[in-house]
């Protein structure tokens, strides 16, 4: 039987989660968007390095949001003559393309800013409308988080399995980038708040910077965590070893199957799986037997993980014989 741990790592990467993922990804941009021109209204206003991190922060995440769309998008064509295992793979390549803007356009930003601040000093005047900005986007990036957290912990729950395990198994890359980015994105607001508080407190801008560069820093960790992610995807990432063990058990259950010699297994998109296997089928099975236990593997396969998208058998003799 295969374990509710197998079912959980399958059903994280599943199909269901995609249509869901879009309404994430579409609630965390317009949240974005609107946060970055308010936190670009606040910085100029109260010459805060900080907040003008956090503006250029959030306009990273807008940026990022958009090429998420793209990859929901992308990563559902069907497969074509030229794409005989369809476009999947295409939203790993966007989701890279999300992380890197958010590693450029945030990370980048917010630290040479921060340091330009530390080094020359500036004067910061009104910090009244970046306080009411800070709280008010603390707000909006909660209420995205939480979407996208509810979205998670449904799955988690069903499973028994803690939120955090299940965000380290699903292929949906659009998810884990909302989740990630929000998550960031409310700490980055925490830290923004105390260099403006450091900085109106003891009358040096170097809170202000510090914040700044703490901010770059931290979209930094998140931007190399989302690349590893889908760089790892990219390259030809197995599925997890909960769902191999299940594969292998669904084969192993086949009569005619004698041993499972090698298996083999990709995720070709999110939440979709290509299976490869070389089977030692039993002597006394017929070449008729052998092609219908293959084409009965291939349903059992496909009815037990939905997202198995191309199965492919090879019969294979192990060296037992004489």
């Amino acid at each position: 039987m295969i374990s509710n741990l197998a079912h959980v790592q399958w059903n994280a990467m599943g199909e269901a989660e995609s249509g869901e993922s879009l309404g994430t990804v579409l609630v965390a941009g317009a949240a974005n968007l609107a946060i970055a021109l308010a936190k670009l209204i606040a910085g100029l206003i109260g010459g805060s390095a900080a907040m003008l991190s956090e503006a250029a922060h959030s306009a990273a995440d807008t940026v990022t949001e958009l090429l998420l769309l793209v990859a929901v998008r992308r990563s559902g064509k069907p497969a074509d003559r030229r794409h005989p295992f369809g476009y999947g793979k295409a939203g790993f390549v966007w989701a890279m393309m999300a992380a890197v803007a958010t590693l450029v356009g945030g990370a980048g930003f917010s630290v040479t800013h921060g340091l330009h601040e530390i080094s020359h000093g500036e004067e910061l005047s009104n910090l009244t409308p970046s306080y009411v900005v800070l709280a008010v986007s603390f707000v909006i990036e909660a209420v995205s988080f939480s979407k996208a957290y509810r979205q998670l912990r449904g799955e988690a729950r069903r499973y028994d399995v803690s939120p955090v395990r299940l965000v380290r198994l699903t292929s949906e890359t659009a998810l884990k980038a909302v989740l990630f980015e929000d998550a960031a994105a409310l700490v980055g607001l925490l830290i923004a708040g105390a260099g403006l508080l450091g900085s109106q407190l003891t009358g040096s801008a170097l809170w202000d910077g510090a914040a700044s560069v703490a901010i770059g820093l931290l979209l930094l960790v998140v931007a190399l965590i989302l690349i590893q992610s889908n760089l790892s995807l990219l390259i030809g990432q197995a599925a997890p070893q909960g769902i191999e063990t299940g594969i292998r058990a669904v084969l192993l259950a086949q009569p005619e199957v004698e041993d499972v010699v090698e298996l083999l297994t990709m995720m070709i998109g999110p939440g979709a799986m290509l299976v490869a296997a070389k089977i030692d089928f039993r002597d006394e099975a017929s070449a008729l037997g052998v092609e219908l236990a293959c084409e009965e593997v291939d349903r059992r396969l496909r009815e037990r993980f939905p997202g198995v998208r191309q199965v492919f058998l090879d019969p294979t003799p192990t060296r037992r014989r004489s």
